[in-house]
């Protein structure tokens, strides 16, 4: 199947499969401004009980059922978090860096059928942040290892 933009070899990628090193809801650590992920949250409470949760699913469920506590701001940073966390978890997890450098130059697509901002949608005409992100964040880490 080919993406709109993006061609029949495009890496398909899911932010959700807690299974995948690409994916943000991998169980990858990262510490982000001396805290501890997620930063969708302000209640400290709530994150802390968020980021102990035993798997990444369950701390996804969790969040979910918190819809009304997001920051106010969240629209606004919620793409600068997400560069910035994934990147981190590259940076701390050479797994992660690898797997998406393995991608080579293919465009990466994420393929949630639901999510029309961080995936493709369901008609394939979501905005595919997700995938930018991670292709942003390849283009850097390779700009990073050429450097001297």
């Amino acid at each position: 199947m080919a993406f709109r933009n993006h061609g029949p070899d495009a890496v398909l990628v899911s932010r959700v499969d807690s299974r995948s090193p690409l994916s943000s809801h991998s169980p990858h650590g990262i510490r982000l401004d001396d805290a501890d992920w997620p930063m969708k949250f302000e209640d400290s409470a709530l994150r802390e009980a968020i980021r102990s949760a035993p798997h990444p699913d369950l701390a996804a469920k969790l969040a979910r059922r918190r819809r009304r506590q997001v920051r106010r701001d969240w629209d606004d940073v919620k793409e600068v978090y997400m560069t910035r966390g994934m990147y981190i978890k590259c940076r701390t997890h050479g797994e992660v860096a690898d797997a998406l450098l393995a991608t080579g130059d293919r465009a990466i697509v994420e393929t949630s059928q639901y999510d029309y901002y961080w995936g493709c949608g369901r008609d394939i005409r979501g905005l595919n942040v997700f995938g930018r992100v991670l292709e942003n964040i390849r283009r850097r880490l390779r700009e990073d290892r050429d450097e001297p």
